[in-house]
């Protein structure tokens, strides 16, 4: 368990640093009441609390990022969530497509 905690407090610290928000913005903007959102989020960064899913998805939202993004393992896996993520709907098709295609041959 330690060890998902520390992939996902990494990969919160990390997309909040190039979101470029300070630890009490990601908090406030997520809902979290504005007297506690800093601590909560510093608490989260530094893998003493994990969030509630519900909050995890709200954190995703206001980053711009998959909620799944904090639960993969794998690193590649993380990044290719977030960049399918950013993709408009038709190239995600596109890429299933091609992805399903590849799979059966």
């Amino acid at each position: 368990m330690k060890d998902f905690l520390s992939t996902f407090a990494r990969r919160l610290k990390a997309a909040r640093l190039e979101k470029g928000i300070t630890q009490e913005e990601l908090g406030i903007q997520s809902g979290i009441d504005e007297f506690s959102a800093k601590a909560r989020i510093n608490q989260y960064e530094n893998g003493v609390h994990t969030p509630h899913f519900e909050i995890a998805e709200k954190i995703a939202s206001t980053l711009g990022i998959p909620t799944a993004y904090f639960y993969s393992r794998k690193d590649d896996e993380a990044e290719l969530l977030c960049l399918f993520h950013h993709m408009s709907d038709e190239a995600k098709q596109q890429l299933l497509s091609q992805a399903k295609s590849h799979d059966s041959e």
